[in-house]
């Protein structure tokens, strides 16, 4: 048996000590916050969307970073598995539309309570306020870790599981990305990802609070499409927000500057610095269910309807109240234009307006919004079976620390079960 230290008590680090103690090894988790799981609390807005329920085909394809580096860890512990590990803990689930699962309750405080009544049935030591200050290593191997308090744990394998730097007021700071970094392990700079991005366009606050439904958004590097996706979004007084706007994030986001994270003290340990980013363009099709053409019939029989009322009065079923003003002012036809002198050009332009409603993203936002963190140790320095180091024996990593990050869904989650499993059951 085997002494491990599990460095963090979120997602990844529960997994991996529930996975350690079940094969026998004395576990003691090491957490900073006065409770476990202080970030899954607030995830998928405290609902917690456990996992996706796609196939494998999928989920591989929805991580967006290091795809490669998951095969072994996946097909470890997949997410079958993982919904079947919830379940037989005694928690009820269900599967929503885009196959994202659920605890049936609605509530993350359920998953967290299943995960901690198995850590103390398997016998797990569980430290609350316990802050990792230091990992010890001696003849590159691990000895120990310091913590904050001074106090010198001895064990004979650590899993830092300590997060990224998104949400920091969960105790997402970095700290992992130092631990790796002054134990020889390279890192991948980490950004904000699944994060909302800033636009300059006058009428994104003009929209604030404005959430859309099905309509399909797509982002272009000038003439190069970089992402296009069908869901839901929503406008803020920055910006642009939503399902379809987070995976969007993860996609582009390499290409913009993370507009506030310069402001975050953790990011500028992590290196962040402000500078000028490129733009990118934002399309949205607010009538992706219509052609072009069919369109502008639909157009052509509400201007019948109305022919005799001035332009801005008879577009009202076209667009929820809050849009209509944006696009009457962008529309290029005179607002008290009478329907029946509106040309034929006039109409397909507003046509086109309504397929390509488009606005300049200039930015991401910072850590403070970010649902996860891109980049973080280099999973070249990571055996992909086992999580294991590459250059310190019996040091493992699990979770958001890694540079592995996915799409919105309930991928990012999964990453942390089959991380924190693979690092757990490795243990020797």
């Amino acid at each position: 048996m085997s002494k491990v230290l599990v460095a963090g008590g979120g997602a990844a680090g529960m997994m991996a000590a529930i996975a350690a103690a079940g094969n026998g090894h004395e576990v003691h988790v090491f957490e900073k916050n006065e409770k476990l799981g202080k970030k899954l609390f607030i995830t998928g807005k405290g609902r917690c969307n456990l996992t996706n329920a796609c196939g494998l085909d999928t989920l591989f394809a929805s991580v967006v970073s290091n795809p490669k580096f998951l095969y072994s860890a996946f097909y470890g512990f997949t997410n079958e598995q993982a919904m079947d590990f919830f379940e037989n803990l005694g928690l009820k689930i269900k599967t929503e539309r885009g196959n994202r699962v659920f605890p049936a309750s609605d509530h993350s405080s359920d998953v967290i309570r299943v995960l901690e009544q198995e850590m103390n049935r398997l016998g797990v030591q569980i430290h609350l306020h316990c802050e990792v200050k230091d990992v010890l290593t001696e003849d590159g191997a691990f000895s120990g870790l310091l913590l904050k308090k001074g106090k010198q744990v001895e064990g004979d394998a650590c899993i830092l599981a300590t997060g990224g730097l998104s949400y920091p007021s969960t105790g997402s700071t970095g700290d992992g990305y130092r631990f790796a970094a002054d134990s020889g392990h390279r890192i991948t700079k980490p950004t904000p990802s699944l994060v909302p991005m800033e636009v300059k366009e006058w009428y994104a606050k003009e929209l604030q609070g404005l959430s859309l439904r099905n309509v399909a958004v797509s982002v272009y590097d000038g003439k190069k499409k970089l992402y296009e996706e069908f869901g839901e979004m929503l406008f803020t007084h920055y910006g642009v927000s939503g399902p379809v706007i987070l995976s969007a994030s993860s996609v582009v986001g390499g290409r913009l500057t993370a507009g506030n994270a310069s402001e975050d003290g953790a990011a500028k340990d992590a290196g962040q610095k402000k500078h000028r980013a490129r733009e990118l363009t934002l399309k949205i099709d607010l009538k992706p269910g219509l052609t072009a053409e069919q369109l502008d019939q639909r157009i052509l029989r509400d201007f019948e309807e109305q022919k005799n009322r001035q332009f801005k009065n008879a577009v009202d079923k076209l667009f929820p109240a809050k849009l209509k003003p944006v696009m009457i002012e962008l529309g290029q036809i005179p607002p008290e234009k009478k329907v029946n002198e509106i040309s034929k050009e006039e109409r397909r332009g507003f046509a086109e307006l309504i397929k390509n409603f488009r606005m300049t993203l200039t930015g991401l936002r910072g850590f403070q919004e970010a649902i996860i963190t891109r980049g973080g140790v280099s999973v070249r320095d990571v055996d992909p079976g086992t999580m294991e180091s590459r250059h310190v024996k019996g040091l493992y990593f699990a979770g958001e620390v890694l540079d592995l990050d996915a799409l919105t869904g309930g991928f990012n989650l999964q990453i942390a079960w089959s991380t924190g499993y693979a690092a757990g059951n490795a243990v020797s």
